[in-house]
């Protein structure tokens, strides 16, 4: 039989990619496909980071093509290349920051900022440059959990730079002001104030900005959600019954203003006794998945209440760095990989192809 590119191409529409759930023809991660007699060669491009995978994805298209009769030798590689993506309406993208995730929720306590901090140390694990941008002017609680103290620098008195923990850049108002001080303002000044914090700060070469907001879904959520370029928004909640009717809050705002929703994470989904290991549903079972299923979005992972989590946390040692190769790093690394492939089969964004008209008087 001959080997033809349509071979090829029907073979691997059968190959799924476990991370976008489709087949890696029509997600268009089949490049540069080389065909001497009967050897092959191709690279498979993912949209979205995804390291810890890239061997037993490259292993996967490898097998496929095995199927194929008569087939020779086979080189495969495998590789991730992340680019921008669209945002809403009338909102331009930031210089040199492909795309943002917003991380809300309806209230506080449900392990919002926690999650912030451990999906883009995830991210980074994963491959990605990445970004954390901690917006909560009011209680900032990044600084503490990324162990990082002092002021961030600025070589022109205008800009600022990123402070950087564990292979990530950040930024706090926490970097800025005294931790006892209290920030005594009104809206306005917090949105100005945040604003300022996302566009004066120099990031470099980001793929992903995580925006840690702040709990609820008030004038300043609000307003945020309409002036930063926001790619896709993560809700967290726990399964308790008023955490979801808050998230459920935070949910259409985003909707309204014409942020895709990336998904849903459920945070103390299940505690398992240290001594005994007993398994108890403490603030209830499978809300997170109800949630889901009545918004027509994706559960992007559970967590368990784990005292580790939080230890680690306050520590300055988020569990993605502390314990890489836990079972609760590797559901990070999960929800980390979900996320940015429901962005990378998302709309791209051109508008760095348009050239600026400019007219002159002559």
């Amino acid at each position: 039989m001959a080997i033809s590119e349509i071979l090829i191409q029907s073979t691997l529409k059968l190959s799924i990619d476990p991370n976008t759930g489709k087949d890696f023809v029509s997600g268009k991660s089949i490049k540069n496909i080389q065909i001497n007699g009967n050897d092959v060669s191709l690279e498979v491009v993912l949209g979205y980071p995804a390291k810890s995978q890239l061997e037993s994805i490259r292993q996967q298209v490898t097998d496929a093509l095995k199927t194929i009769e008569g087939i020779g030798h086979i080189t495969v590689t495998a590789g991730s290349r992340i680019v921008s993506h669209s945002v809403q309406r009338g909102v331009n993208l930031l210089p040199n920051v492909k795309n943002i995730i917003a991380v809300a929720s309806g209230k506080g306590g449900v392990g919002k900022s926690t999650t912030s901090v451990n999906l883009a140390l995830a991210l980074a694990a994963e491959g990605a440059s990445v970004g954390l941008l901690d917006a909560d002017i009011y209680g900032p609680s990044q600084p503490q959990m990324l162990g990082i103290s002092g002021r961030p620098d600025s070589a022109d008195g205008k800009s600022i730079e990123p402070m950087r923990a564990h292979g990530i850049q950040a930024m706090s108002i926490g970097f800025l002001v005294d931790t006892d001080t209290p920030m005594v303002w009104r809206g306005p000044m917090v949105t100005g104030a945040l604003e300022q914090l996302l566009r004066d700060t120099r990031w470099q070469a980001l793929d992903y900005l995580v925006i840690d907001l702040p709990p609820g879904t008030g004038d300043i959520q609000l307003t945020l959600a309409q002036k930063i370029p926001v790619t896709g928004a993560i809700i967290v909640t726990t399964p308790q019954d008023i955490a979801l009717l808050d998230a459920r809050k935070g949910l259409k705002m985003f909707e309204k203003v014409g942020i895709p929703i990336l998904g849903i994470v459920e945070n103390m989904s299940t505690h398992i006794c240290s001594n005994c290991g007993h398994e108890e549903h403490i603030f209830g079972a499978g809300g997170g998945a109800v949630m889901a299923q009545d918004y027509h979005v994706d559960l992007l992972g559970s967590l368990p209440l784990d005292i580790n989590i939080r230890m680690q946390a306050d520590s300055g040692q988020p569990t993605v760095v502390a314990d890489p190769e836990s079972a609760v790093s590797k559901t990070y690394k999960e929800i980390a990989r979900k996320a940015a492939s429901k962005i990378a089969i998302a709309s791209l964004d051109h508008s760095a192809k348009f050239p600026n008209i400019v007219i002159k008087n002559t």
